[in-house]
């Protein structure tokens, strides 16, 4: 008994003695030349106080970067770790907006963004012309820099290829002089071509310090997440403002067309980017997939030509790349000479839906697009595969994404003007982060420049996200009554209004603008109403008052009225009922149109009463409070002062907004054709409609506004909404609006 347990103690002591030799409790020397463990702490990653060696997928003790830098454990640090601890192209590689911006800036007069001064002397492309005065043009501008939070350089950065026309020279010593530069905090610096020939690297040829980047061809790799913005590449072409819309004007059910896929363009036949397209001739077969690259291209082509270049070139020349593009459901889009595409836009505006083979690209604004929803991402090493993976996708799916391309390319890539307002929106919500977008508002209708967070981060206070969200809109208005000229009896057109208005059930309350240059009439000058009457002052008397976001409207639905219009309750209710149905338009009575004058090259305005219209004024209109904020906020004050030193076009300028919004036209309920505009006296402020000079100062705002919006927004529609039996021959008591017909 006694030799058991001493057995068994000998086997117990010997198995802790393994343990403990296994797991570094016992230091054992294994030469007697070399250093000790406690004396080479280096090679072992040795930290004071550490006894335990240390394994993959154990728990890791705190340590210091200097400790991480260690052999022992950069085995633990993940590639992208790996890749900022090495020095790169920029110092600023590790840079975040917790650590390489000033919040500081942004916090006393908001999310401003100054212009450097164009230097004497300095050539500047028209391209980043077109960069600069977006942004002089925005609402972010601001002239002086004590007020910016965000600021850009005059000095044009877009071309840093050292072969191009447009590179500029010395570059590192001129920014380095600038006295606001600080080692480019603050900065964004906006770029499209890096590197040169043969490699095409991303290094811009000067050290961007702390600033941000704005980039086009940007890699994974290079790329800061959440600090710098990828662009997309656009040519010199590309429309400064407005643009042309996508080319998807109906949805085809099945949205099959005649190419499945199409690639149209050069083949590099050495050097960086050639790989891809030089296997493009595999997957041809002159079909449904078509991919034609030429090499014919640059000065010495015939000196480098392969056996492939004269058969390719022929059949390059066989087709048309506009009709290819149009007539395919997907594109191809490979990596040139750059990981950036020409052909990215151009299949977005086809609705073509882009298979993307750039591996590594940072695809355009990562940051807010879900890209999966409007593109195939493809694997440049599996070329090959490509075609069954399109032809594996199913139709309704196919639909989907090509309604996603023509939404993203009109929401942020018609225009110069957009990329650029996209590029700061992303930043301002960085900087604002308690009120920035969700996911949803970036990649729905109408996208996020015309969905303000700092109004409501709450999809449900948007008109356009109701449907989606499955909610309706408040069940009650807000009436606005724009008045001009004083009281000086209780039979003018405006008591009336206001009576008629009020006994609505659908009238939350009425507002009633005073813009007239007499005092405020006492309160009993008002007609007594069963809801509440509020009297408001106009701010500086100027028309465009009428549209600001009173913090009084307590509805979702504004119900915007001048003084002199004549409408009955039965009206009001049938115009508030329709708009419950469209409540991202403009619904109401007086209608107006536009046209092409092809003779004097301009747009026209016409009040004659034809089968169509595009404007229904807001003198008798029902819309969203949205729309005030975005009057007030989004469009700029040269606008709004125009419209206020003529007092006109206040509701041409709000049909503009509102139709580029939703991308629909107003709608127009029942016609009324005794509706007119009251002609007042001649010595009246209100006597507009009687001036000579009306019409055609209303011809000059259709162009100026066009102008700014860089397209024709506007919308036609021969859409009519009638109430049920409208006109119909039976009886007068089986109708909801009876009172309609007899008006």
């Amino acid at each position: 008994m006694q030799a058991k347990k001493r057995y068994l103690i000998l086997f117990s002591s010997g198995a802790c003695l393994i343990l403990l030799f296994c797991f570094g409790g016992i230091q054992i020397p294994l030469s007697r030349r070399g250093p000790s463990r406690r004396d080479d702490r280096s090679l072992t990653g040795y930290r004071p106080g550490a006894r335990w060696r240390s394994f993959p997928g154990y728990l890791q003790p705190f340590s210091s970067w200097e400790q991480d830098r260690s052999d022992d454990h950069n085995e633990h640090i993940s590639p992208r770790q790996k890749r900022d601890a090495m020095s790169g192209v920029y110092t600023g590689r590790r840079c975040r907006m917790e650590s390489c911006f000033d919040f500081s800036l942004c916090e006393r007069n908001g999310f401003k963004v100054y212009v450097y001064p164009q230097q004497k002397g300095e050539k500047m492309s028209e391209s980043y012309q077109n960069i600069l005065s977006s942004i002089e043009g925005s609402r972010f501008y601001t002239a002086d820099p004590g007020q910016a939070c965000l600021f850009v350089l005059s000095l044009d950065t877009l071309d840093r290829d050292q072969l191009s026309p447009q590179y500029v020279h010395n570059l590192k010593a001129k920014i380095q002089s600038l006295p606001l530069w600080n080692g480019g905090k603050n900065h964004i610096i906006f770029n499209l071509y890096s590197g040169t020939w043969p490699d095409y690297t991303e290094d811009l040829g000067f050290d961007i310090g702390l600033a941000m980047l704005a980039k086009a061809s940007i890699s994974t790799e290079n790329f800061r997440p959440h600090f710098d913005v990828s662009i997309p590449l656009f040519s010199k072409d590309h429309p400064r403002t407005g643009g042309e819309r996508g080319y998807l004007r109906h949805n085809t059910i099945p949205p099959f067309r005649k190419y499945m896929l199409v690639f149209k363009g050069k083949r590099y036949l050495t050097g960086i980017g050639s790989d891809t397209r030089n296997a493009l001739y595999h997957v041809h077969n002159s079909e449904d997939v078509v991919l034609l690259t030429t090499c014919k291209h640059g000065k010495d082509w015939q000196k480098h030509k392969d056996a492939r270049c004269d058969k390719d070139n022929a059949e390059y020349d066989k087709y048309d790349y506009r009709e290819m593009l149009y007539n395919s459901t997907f594109c191809l889009v490979p990596r040139g000479r750059r990981l950036g595409s020409f052909r990215f836009l151009e299949a977005l505006q086809a609705a073509c839906v882009p298979v993307m083979l750039s591996n590594g690209w940072e695809l355009p604004f990562s940051e807010i697009i879900d890209w999966n929803t409007a593109a195939v991402i493809g694997d440049e090493r599996l070329l090959l595969q490509i075609p069954s993976t399109v032809r594996s996708i199913h139709q309704d799916k196919i639909l989907s994404l090509r309604q996603q391309t023509q939404f993203l390319w009109e929401a942020y890539f018609t225009s110069v003007e957009k990329i650029v307002l996209t590029t700061l929106e992303i930043i301002q919500d960085r900087v604002l982060l308690h009120t920035s977008r969700s996911n949803l508002m970036w990649n729905s209708l109408p996208g996020g420049l015309f969905t303000q967070p700092q109004y409501s981060t709450y999809l449900g206070d948007f008109p356009f996200h109701y449907a989606k969200l499955g909610i309706k809109p408040n069940p009650k208005f807000t009436a606005i009554i724009h008045v001009v000229t004083p009281l000086v009896s209780q039979s003018q057109p405006v008591m009336k209004l206001l009576v008629a208005v009020a006994k609505s059930q659908y009238c939350a309350q009425v507002i009633v603008l005073w813009n007239c240059d007499k005092p405020l009439p006492a309160k009993h000058r008002w007609p007594a109403t069963s809801v509440p009457v509020i009297v408001i002052e106009g701010e500086s008397k100027v028309i465009s008052s009428r549209f600001l976001p009173y913090d009084t409207i307590p509805t979702d639905a504004v119900l915007s009225l001048d003084e002199d219009t004549v409408l009955s309750t039965t009206e009001v209710d049938f115009a508030f009922t329709v708009w419950q149905s469209f409540p991202d338009r403009i619904v109401g009575y007086p209608a107006r149109s536009h046209f092409w004058d092809s003779n004097k090259e301009r747009w026209g305005y016409t009040s004659k009463w034809t089968n169509d219209y595009s404007m229904v004024l807001t003198g008798a209109a029902i819309y969203h409070k949205y729309y005030h904020y975005l009057y007030t906020t989004y469009l700029p004050a040269s606008l709004k002062t125009m419209v206020d030193q003529m007092s006109n076009c206040e509701d041409i300028l709000m049909n503009f907004l509102v139709s580029s919004v939703s991308k629909l036209p107003p709608i127009k309920v029942t016609q009324k054709k005794q509706y007119k505009e009251t002609m007042m006296g001649q010595s009246s402020r209100a006597s507009r409609w009687a001036d000579p000079d009306h019409f055609a100062q209303r011809q000059t705002c259709m162009n100026k506004f066009a102008s700014w919006f860089g397209t024709m927004p506007l919308v036609h529609s021969q859409m009519r909404l009638d109430p049920v039996l409208f006109k119909d021959q039976v009886s007068i008591l089986r109708k909801k609006y009876r009172d309609i017909e007899r008006l």
